[in-house]
């Protein structure tokens, strides 16, 4: 028996909906970077705690962000 009360919506029309989502909420961008970084990054994300390596990609960002505004 599937405790979930609201199922996770599924199919062509859910994931038409999520893109649409995504597009109104979110900025995407591709972030280039040598061979092995990838795995670095999610390494030390993982170490200091961060739910994902775009969390911790995002936070470095603003961290950086907030210091030229100062």
């Amino acid at each position: 028996m599937d405790n979930n009360k609201y199922p996770t919506p599924r199919g062509e029309a859910a994931t038409k909906a999520k893109a649409k989502y995504n597009a109104k909420t979110y900025d995407q961008f591709l972030v280039t970077v040598p061979k092995g970084y990838k795995d670095a990054i999610t390494e030390a994300a993982a170490a200091l705690g961060y739910k994902s390596r775009n969390d911790f990609i995002v936070s470095l960002i603003k961290e950086k962000l907030d210091q030229i505004a100062d």
